[in-house]
C-alpha cells in the first residue's frame, strides 16, 4: 500500500460517525456558552458606539473587583436618560445599586437584561436599584435604545454612559456586558465582566442579597 493510500485510510478511520457527532456537539456548546461578551467590531457597534472600543473577553465571566469605590467623576456625572431627569449615580446613596454597561447590538447583553429585570422586580422593595447604561452614542441610538427598553420591559432606569464614565468603570477590561454591585455606602463590592447564562445570575443574585443584608 502506498503512503497516500495509508494516509487516506487513516483519515477515514479517524473520522468515524461517532467522532463527527462528538465534534459537532462540542462546537455547538462552544457557540452557546463561549460568547460571554461582545466585540466592538460588530457593524452596528462601529456606527453607534461612543465609548472606547469594546473587545471580546475570552475568559469565563466571574466576579471580580479592583475599584473599591466609585470615583467622584463617576458619581457626579450627569448622564442622559431614556426618560426623565438625567441619571446621576451619586443620587443612589443609601441604596444597593447594580450598574450595568450594555448595548443593544450585544448578544450576551440581550441574555443578561431579562435577568436584571427579574432581579429588580424581586429586590426593589428591599432597597435595590438598577441602572442600565448603554455604551452607544446617545444621538445615533436613541430610537433603538427606546425600542429595546420597551421590547425587553426594562423596569429600571436606563440611559447612556458618558465616554469618561465608561472608561473609568471598565478599568481597561473593554468588554460588555459589565455589571457592578455597589453597597449602600458607595463601595464597589463585585464586578462581573461578561455573562454566563448558568453562572452569572446565581452569583449576581447572591451578591445582591448579601449587600442588602449588610454581609459585605
Amino acid at each position: 500500500m502506498t503512503a497516500e493510500k495509508q494516509s487516506a485510510g487513516s483519515t477515514k478511520t479517524f473520522w468515524t460517525p461517532f467522532r463527527l457527532a462528538g465534534t459537532f456537539l462540542v462546537l455547538t456548546l462552544l457557540a452557546a456558552f463561549g460568547a460571554s461578551s461582545c466585540n466592538s467590531t460588530d457593524e452596528s457597534a462601529k456606527r453607534e458606539t461612543a465609548q472606547p472600543k469594546v473587545t471580546t473577553n475570552p475568559a469565563r465571566p466571574a466576579p471580580e473587583t479592583t475599584m473599591t469605590t466609585l470615583p467622584d467623576t463617576v458619581r457626579d456625572a450627569e448622564m442622559r436618560a431614556v426618560s426623565g431627569a438625567p441619571i446621576k449615580l451619586g443620587d443612589y446613596s443609601g441604596k444597593v445599586l447594580v450598574v450595568n454597561l450594555w448595548a443593544t447590538w450585544c448578544g450576551p447583553c440581550r441574555s443578561e437584561i431579562p435577568e436584571l429585570v427579574k432581579l429588580y422586580q424581586e429586590f426593589h422593595p428591599k432597597g435595590l436599584e438598577v441602572v442600565g447604561l448603554s455604551t452607544e452614542n446617545p444621538d445615533a441610538s436613541a430610537q433603538g435604545v427606546q425600542k429595546f427598553v420597551s421590547d425587553f420591559s426594562m423596569n429600571y432606569r436606563v440611559g447612556w454612559a458618558t465616554p469618561e464614565v465608561a472608561t473609568t468603570l471598565m478599568q481597561q477590561r473593554n468588554a460588555i456586558p459589565q455589571s457592578f454591585v455597589i453597597s449602600r455606602d458607595g463601595r464597589v463590592l463585585t464586578r462581573f465582566v461578561g455573562f454566563n447564562a448558568i453562572e452569572t445570575p446565581v452569583k449576581l443574585r447572591k451578591a445582591v442579597e448579601e449587600a442588602l443584608n449588610g454581609k459585605i
